[in-house]
């Protein structure tokens, strides 16, 4: 992607004597602990808190409303406008408060590992922590990429400097404002370091679609024959769980893109939950907790230095940045060929969805729209039963365009390469949640390894009379009932009164993408 002259005004400023650029992981290590940072754990790993900001803050998310950009972009909650003078203040204030700090980091990198699309980023941090996390995020140059280096976008992340909402236009003290013009975003108010890595993704699914190159947030990976199989679903469905297989090499767990070329990971590391992390579990995940690895809101032991996964007294959403190479099982570089299977991911939690189904093109698009999955009873104050949640193109906060434009590339990709979509529900049967059971995991890998190998591209199906989903009616090592979401209900009426409700909830999700095709409706969602 072509890059632009960066403004003057950080030309400057990244040109001063207490600008660092490039330190290697040592150093930063150095640094961090040196600046008091964070703590050296038992692992290797460098632990650091957050603060108060344990988590994105999707309300202090804005764009610049800049005149080449303003008509392209979905204006909303997740979109919300700044004006290019508020912008213009805020972003000289930033510049001037970071004038006056000690040392500041500077990382220059890319996001894309496909050469011919990658995108050259630099990020300027106040923090030593956070400028160790996007060197490990974010993919690293070469000694010669390096000297080539040119910026096509600049992350600034000022997490000390608070903003006046009174004063700057904002919400809070908080903000993540992206200027498409000026090719910057700009981050105050808050030490989580996910807003820099989702701010680059909200980047890139403005700038890739712009070059035809669908932008997905969803994990990948490769079989040994070169089959590549992509993996969409939102948080507790069981992504990572079911794309970590010893059988394939993973090309990235998050964030994606689909060219003409096949698909290539958009970073260069992973950012996994750790909340009750075992090794039985997720072994690759807690091999990759070592020296370098940054760990966000870990408990540790003050004594030992042992992480306490289990601890969720600050968040649970505990996490760890590692770059992908800390994993064995992978593919470097992280590219790869056009997809045969693509997998949406749901917890359903009112049991009524099948465990797996064969999707049409106009099915896909449907739920790909949708983004379905369920909020449970008891997780959260207030909910007192399962709750659908969708969000749109399993990534609605990090989409700037329209969400009908990735669905569309979704749908010309599916045609264009033949790739088979299954919907797959890693929620409950028997019954909605407190009455049935969640789905084994065993049953679970067993569907996905013969979606995966084929096996279900010409089985015989039967179709779902509400959601009007293609359902196999045998798979090896699943007990045919289980496949049938109807037979496994020991009360008829209570699953046919449940499945219309959630059939209902989609339907009035769907309202409002006025500017689909009601082909996608009509074909694509529930019949009943």
């Amino acid at each position: 992607m072509n890059s632009i002259k960066i403004p003057n005004e950080l030309t400057q400023l990244l040109k001063e004597n207490h600008v660092q650029v490039q330190l290697s992981v040592p150093q930063l290590v150095e640094k961090i602990l040196g600046r008091n940072e964070g703590t050296l754990t038992a692992t290797g790993a460098v632990r650091v808190s957050t603060g108060k900001y344990t988590g994105r803050s999707p309300q202090d998310k804005f764009i610049v409303m800049e005149e080449s950009s303003k008509d392209k972009i979905a204006w909303g909650p997740s979109n919300q406008p700044i004006s290019e003078d508020a912008f213009t203040i805020l972003y000289q204030k930033v510049l001037d408060y970071l004038k006056q700090q000690p040392e500041l980091f500077v990382f220059k990198g890319f996001a894309g590992a496909d050469k011919k699309s990658r995108l050259p980023i630099q990020v300027v941090n106040e923090y030593a922590w956070h400028n160790l996390f996007v060197h490990q995020l974010f993919i690293r140059p070469s000694e010669d990429e390096l000297l080539t280096h040119d910026a096509g976008f600049t992350v600034i992340s000022a997490p000390n400097f608070k903003a006046d909402p009174a004063v700057d236009g904002t919400n809070s003290e908080t903000f993540i404002i992206i200027s498409f013009e000026r090719r910057i975003v700009l981050i105050g108010g808050t030490e989580y370091a996910g807003e820099m890595k989702k701010s680059i993704f909200s980047v890139m699914n403005y700038l890739l679609p712009e070059n035809n190159i669908f932008s997905m947030h969803c994990s990948a990976n490769v079989g040994l024959e070169g089959d590549v199989a992509l993996f969409f679903g939102l948080s507790g469905t069981g992504k990572t769980t079911l794309s970590a297989d010893p059988n394939r090499r993973l090309i990235g767990d998050d964030e994606h893109g689909w060219s003409s070329n096949g698909v290539f990971n958009i970073e260069g590391g992973c950012y996994a939950k750790c909340i009750n992390l075992t090794r039985e579990k997720e072994p690759q995940i807690f091999d990759a907790i070592r020296f370098g690895t940054v760990l966000e809101n870990v408990v540790i032991n003050q004594e030992s230095r042992i992480p306490d996964y289990d601890d969720g007294t600050l968040t649970e959403n505990t996490r760890a940045a590692y770059p992908i190479d800390a994993i064995d099982n992978i593919i470097l570089p992280s590219i790869a060929g056009h997809p045969n299977t693509i997998v949406f991911l749901t917890a359903d939690a009112f049991g009524v969805l099948p465990p797996i189904a064969k999707l049409t093109k106009e099915q896909a698009m449907y739920h790909f729209l949708s983004g379905y999955t369920s909020k449970l009873a008891g997780t959260e104050r207030g909910v007192t039963s399962p709750e659908a949640t969708f969000s749109t193109c399993f990534g609605a906060p990090f989409l700037p365009l329209p969400a009908t434009r990735y669905a569309e590339m979704l749908g010309e990709k599916i045609l264009e390469h033949n790739a088979n979509v299954f919907l797959v529900n890693t929620g409950w049967t028997g019954g909605e949640y407190g009455v049935g059971n969640r789905m084994k995991l065993a049953y679970t890998r067993a569907m996905v390894q013969a979606a995966l190998e084929g096996e279900l591209n010409q089985v015989e199906t039967v179709k779902d009379e509400f959601f009007g989903l293609n359902i196999p009616l045998h798979i090896a090592g699943v007990p045919d009932d289980v496949l049938r979401p109807n037979q496994t209900w020991a009360d008829p009426e209570a699953y046919k009164q449940k499945a219309k409700e959630l059939a209902a909830k989609f339907r009035e999700n769907f309202k409002k993408f006025t500017a689909v095709s009601t082909e996608i409706e009509e074909k694509g969602g529930p019949i009943a």
